[in-house]
């Protein structure tokens, strides 16, 4: 009986000692197990540290569950493990099994997204809107929207979008065109487990709370730098279809003028007294930053030619001159309206405008134009209280250089006579370039002296001329100081008796003349064209080089075979 109560006291020592070694084990286990971290958000990656978990063998003897829920197992090596908190799973203990043995990782604290501010309520398609808060997790994830595990997004009235920056508690996203007004809501990816523990079930989505956000109109600006005067065009929608009360536009602080005001365009003119900064549109006592405006200062760099006789394209270049803007023309048409007026006076004498751009100006000398400075204005506006024009009206002036006007002067010709297509000389100063074509040529000039016939010179057209006994001639070169031409071809199907010119000399004053206009009194442009005329002497057109007689008895349909 001793023998046997012996026994038994063995076997249960024995076996006591036996489950005081294994509760030893595994409520040790926990005190060298490592969860890091102690709180995510579902979808996000938790790793386990520690020793003893062994090699991986497959889904379904290697697994881990948090709280009840199975994880998705990402690596698994004996001293490490790394796993997807499952979608469904709240607050509670990470378990880890493999095989028989059971461990305790811990307990984790799952948290949910929560908006607390989107900044800002307003913003336009295109801009940066910042949504603060917490548990967004430190990163959006992968790239790639096709991945397995998903892609942590935000959804902004229905659209998704994707971030530009993603932190713990603060998320910023450009909103795309498409987007709409509506809530804004985070959206974090998780992918759970299927049923056999392997990879993957469909991607879900723990929401954030939603936030309102209001998409307002884009409004364009165009341009965003410039002079005084400058137009300047809003593009968008719902300004109204007139001027509000309290409408207005600033720039710097500065109200500008308003020329148009429709649904859709705004357009007004920089203000004399512009300063860079904010654009600030003010529509139904709202007040709405649109862009920043640079205002910008003319500053012209070089002028040529300084000195130049009456018609020469005199050109200035620079910076910021703007564009050109003529006052007076209608409000409603895209155009300018009362801003001023832009003009270069040349000696006090207001030039005729030939292209103006914003870093070159080209103007023609005018015919009455005198020695002295070359001044360019551009005019500018303050407008009346209600944005109407105009309080005042002033010009901002930017000295271009001094201008000497040059009076042509012929000194000799050579020779005296000669036939039909002979070259004359004529030796002198002050001639100026040679301008045969401005901006109103026509194909008709060119097609009518390929078939020798009488070239009608419109006044649009000619600045510089020879002429032989009022007939133009055909210029060859034409210098400063010298012009060479040859002798023209009469009107020979129109002067009715041919013979009489065969038997006699043309004789008649060579003249050199350049053109130009003047500005009406009225600044419209212009004054019919006014002639420089220098006459250089008498020049007698010979006899030679002309076809002979029978050359107009010929049965050709344009001869003249009266007698």
């Amino acid at each position: 009986m001793n023998q046997m109560m012996k026994v038994f006291v063995t076997a249960v020592s024995a076996i006591t000692l036996w489950v005081g070694v294994e509760v030893a084990v595994f409520a040790a286990t926990p005190s060298a197990i490592e969860l890091h971290p102690a709180t995510a958000v579902p979808g996000a990656t938790v790793s386990i540290g520690g020793k003893g978990f062994g090699a991986f063998k497959s889904v379904q003897v290697n697994r881990v569950t948090v709280d009840g829920f199975p994880a998705l197992i990402q690596r698994w090596e004996s001293d490490l493990i790394e796993v997807k908190v499952p979608f469904q799973a709240r607050s509670g203990l990470v378990e880890i099994m493999a095989g028989k043995k059971k461990m305790a990782a811990g307990t984790l604290t799952v948290v949910q997204p929560t908006i607390t501010a989107v900044t800002p309520a307003e913003i336009q398609p295109g801009h940066t809107v910042q949504i603060a808060g917490s548990h967004f997790g430190v990163t959006a994830g992968s790239r790639d929207p096709n991945t397995m595990f998903g892609v942590n997004d935000v959804m902004i009235g229905g659209v998704l979008v994707r971030p530009r920056r993603w932190k713990d508690d603060i998320i910023e996203v450009e909103v795309p065109a498409n987007a709409a007004s509506g809530d804004v809501m985070v959206r974090l990816a998780s992918s759970d487990p299927l049923p056999d523990g392997s990879c993957c079930a469909p991607v879900q989505y723990a929401v954030s709370n939603a936030v309102p956000l209001k998409l307002i109109p884009n409004i364009r600006v165009d341009p965003v730098s410039g002079p005084v005067g400058t137009k300047v065009v809003f593009f968008g929608q719902g300004f109204g279809s007139e001027k509000g009360a309290g409408d207005k536009v600033t720039f710097g602080g500065h109200p500008a003028t308003i020329a148009q005001w429709s649904d859709s365009a705004i357009v007004v003119h920089l203000p004399i007294d512009a300063e860079t900064g904010p654009i600030v549109l003010t529509m139904q006592g709202r007040e709405r930053t649109v862009g920043t405006f640079a205002v910008h200062v003319p500053k012209a760099t070089a002028m040529t030619p300084p000195a130049a006789p009456i018609g020469t394209l005199l050109r200035i270049s620079g910076e910021h001159f703007g564009f050109y803007s003529e006052s007076g023309a209608t409000p409603y048409a895209f155009t300018d309206f009362n801003t001023g007026e832009n003009r270069v006076d040349i000696g006090g004498v207001r030039a005729v405008i030939y292209r103006w751009q914003d870093d070159r100006i080209d103007v023609w000398v005018p015919f009455s134009a005198k020695s002295g400075p070359v001044v360019i204005y551009r005019g500018a506006t303050k407008p009346n209280p209600d944005g109407s024009c105009c309080a005042t009206k002033e010009t901002l002036k930017t000295e271009a250089g001094v201008f000497t006007l040059v009076t042509p002067k012929i000194d000799s010709f050579s020779p005296k006579s000669g036939g039909l297509d002979e070259l004359i000389t004529i030796k002198g100063s002050g001639f100026g370039m040679f301008l045969k074509t401005a901006e109103h040529a026509y194909l008709g000039l060119n097609q009518g002296a390929y078939k020798r016939r009488d070239i009608e010179v419109d006044e649009n057209v000619s600045r510089t001329e020879v002429l032989f006994s009022n007939v133009a001639a055909q210029v060859m070169s034409w210098t400063d100081t010298e012009i060479v031409v040859r002798v023209p071809h009469r009107n020979l199907y129109g002067i009715g008796k041919r013979n009489e010119f065969f038997n006699e000399l043309a004789t008649g004053p060579l003249i050199v003349r350049r053109g130009s206009w003047d500005v009406q009194p009225d600044d419209t442009c212009c004054t019919p064209k006014k002639w420089l005329t220098l006459e250089a002497g008498t020049f007698t057109i010979l006899a030679k080089g002309m076809p002979d007689q029978g050359y107009f008895k010929t049965t050709r349909p344009d001869a003249d075979t009266a007698q």
